[in-house]
């Protein structure tokens, strides 16, 4: 994907495992950068969910920018 045809912004989700560790480890060598804290979910069969938003770093607020 050229950098053109990224979004702004990406939510990264999946189970708790390293997979997801990777794909945000990826992203951030892809040239993102870290958006709020890492959200985890439990469900019903107790199960742990991760999300993880990601931004280009020049859709960052200004006041979080360096």
């Amino acid at each position: 994907m050229s950098d053109s045809d990224k979004k702004a912004y990406r939510y990264l989700t999946g189970p708790d495992d390293a997979e997801f560790c990777h794909r945000v480890s990826q992203a951030l060598r892809d040239g993102w950068v870290l958006y709020g804290p890492t959200s985890l979910e439990v469900d019903a069969q107790g199960k742990r969910h991760c999300g993880q938003a990601v931004v280009l770093p020049a859709f960052l607020p200004r006041d979080l920018k360096n």
